[in-house]
């Protein structure tokens, strides 16, 4: 990859189009290699259910995944209310030194995960107002990711298909709709089982992919890791490259004028 083609989220520049969480690992040695593997320069934790130094007494996820490394992108895993959500992030920050760049997600229903898109778009806004830098989930709705990004979030991040399912990106016609019309990075969140669905995402015009049960659960963590970066890689690359027009009959690699015979 050209090692030009960043992405800015909140006036923070990135290289790596690859977000992973730290959830699913057997152990944090499997966390700290998978992500290593991934080349991952943003981590997602999960504040309600990952110490971050809020239990002095158990391991802190910080000292393998140190700040100084990674950016940490606190988030919102198993809020189910924007008050929860919104306190959530004030934790993070207290915990993390002032840092605002967040990711939020308010739940809607404990068997889907689907978001609770009202939800979601108040705390969203209580949010923003208080200085956050929002990166939120949401649906793969255009016009909730419109409302989203009017409201001021820093990123929207709308759902490949339920969190966890691994079933890779159920609706890629809206995901390409809300591309085409942002004016903020886009980056799918959820869903996402092996490379070639991270391809997808990025040939889509995605500016990145965040997963974490596609790493954890698969058979070799850190291998699969390494298989993302490259599918990110190679998905942006071919949308770079902008590909062939499809087309319903064959159309020979060779012209079939000026034959010798």
């Amino acid at each position: 990859m050209n090692s030009n083609d960043t992405f800015t989220v909140a006036g923070r520049i990135f290289s790596s189009r690859l977000l992973v969480g730290t959830g699913k690992y057997k152990d944090m040695d499997e966390t700290r290699e998978a992500i290593k593997a991934s080349g991952a320069e943003i981590i997602t934790i999960a504040v309600r259910r990952t110490n971050m130094g809020q239990n002095s007494d158990e391991p802190n996820i910080l000292e393998i995944l140190p700040p100084d490394r990674y950016t940490i992108l606190p988030n919102t895993a198993g809020c189910y209310d924007q008050k929860t959500a919104v306190r959530t992030c004030k934790l993070a920050r207290e915990l993390l030194d002032g840092h605002n760049l967040v990711k939020l997600e308010v739940l809607g229903d404990e068997k889907t995960l689907f978001p609770d898109v009202m939800a979601t778009m108040r705390a969203a806004e209580e949010l923003v107002k208080d200085g956050f830098d929002v990166m939120v989930y949401t649906n793969d709705d255009p016009i909730i990711a419109r409302q989203l990004e009017e409201i001021g979030c820093a990123a929207v991040m709308p759902l490949a298909a339920p969190i966890g399912s691994g079933l890779g990106i159920r609706n890629p016609l809206n995901i390409r709709t809300i591309v085409e019309n942002a004016n903020v990075p886009i980056l799918v969140d959820a869903g996402v089982g092996t490379a070639s669905d991270a391809a997808m995402a990025m040939e889509l015009g995605c500016d990145g992919v965040l997963m974490n049960t596609a790493i954890a659960a698969a058979r070799d963590p850190v291998l699969m890791a390494s298989a993302m970066k490259k599918g990110i890689e190679a998905g942006r690359e071919a949308y770079l490259a902008g590909r062939m027009t499809a087309k319903r009959f064959a159309s020979a690699s060779s012209p079939v004028d000026g034959l010798f015979f």
